[in-house]
């Protein structure tokens, strides 16, 4: 009888066990695995994020921990998607809330956990002066777009190597081909310029960098990277569906499960 009821306990034990791993996981974290009992999958998934924030440590370079988070949730989807090269994991952010005097661009190498770069970079000149207020996915609008974009390849035009870049949010910046908001380098963005201007230059859209290392940052992301333009609009706030952090948190889930399962 005491074997049974042994047994009996036994069996149960392994039946919760079982009930955790399916409903929580194990987080990897950015140097590694950590166990995480008992944790929900958006909290995971978001511990996931800050763990990587912390070791690139993007703090001290001046990207905001939201907007971080923000960026790598849509890299993630669109990585789900297909939409990315598994050869390069590279996420690039622009952060169009800074002055245009301000480093507002970071390349970031998700597999060694570097910045690459950190770069001025240009706004639209309609989208404002030294400050971008006003965005556009409209032709002719000289407007920056915001959103999530695809890299595409390489061409060289009037200013050089330059890049086409796919907009990948219907509304806000679909129509970046069209508009051939591509990036490329510009003589008007960089620090004498701003010293002298109050600003840089800005474009007629298109997220411009210094010439100096333009060819090598275009080379470097191109082939199908991902790159987050962001600015102050709530009406991108509210509508985008690649910031989707449920879509995300669960394709986490499902690709943490896979893989422990496979070891």
């Amino acid at each position: 009888m005491r074997k049974k009821a042994v047994s009996l306990m036994f069996f149960v034990i392994l039946v919760v066990m079982g009930a955790v791993f399916y409903t929580n996981m194990s987080v990897v974290g950015a140097t590694g695995p950590e166990t995480a009992v008992n944790v929900p999958v958006s909290t995971s998934f978001t511990q996931y994020i800050s763990n990587i924030y912390k070791d690139i440590n993007l703090e001290a370079a001046g990207l905001d921990s939201a907007l971080f988070a923000k960026a790598f949730t849509g890299y993630y989807n669109l990585k789900t998607q297909g939409e990315l090269s598994g050869k390069k994991n590279i996420l690039s952010v622009i952060d169009f809330r800074k002055n245009s005097t301000e480093k507002r661009l970071w390349v970031i190498d998700l597999d060694t956990k570097k910045i690459m770069y950190h770069s001025l970079v240009a706004h639209g000149r309609n989208t404002g002066e030294n400050t971008a207020q006003k965005f556009s996915n409209i032709p002719e609008s000289n407007m920056s777009s915001l959103g999530f974009y695809v890299t595409g390849e390489t061409y060289i035009g009037k200013h050089g190597l330059s890049l086409f870049i796919d907009g990948k949010e219907n509304g806000f910046n679909n129509n970046a081909r069209e508009r051939a908001v591509v990036i490329h380098g510009a003589d008007y963005v960089n620090e004498t310029f701003a010293k002298n201007v109050g600003r840089i230059g800005r474009s007629l859209g298109c997220p411009a960098l210094p010439q100096n290392i333009a060819p090598e940052v275009i080379n470097d992301i191109s082939g199908k990277t991902c790159l987050f333009i962001y600015g102050n609009d709530k009406n991108y706030e509210r509508k985008s569906q690649l910031k989707d952090m449920a879509t995300a948190s669960a394709a986490f889930n499902k690709e943490m499960q896979q893989a422990m399962l496979q070891k």
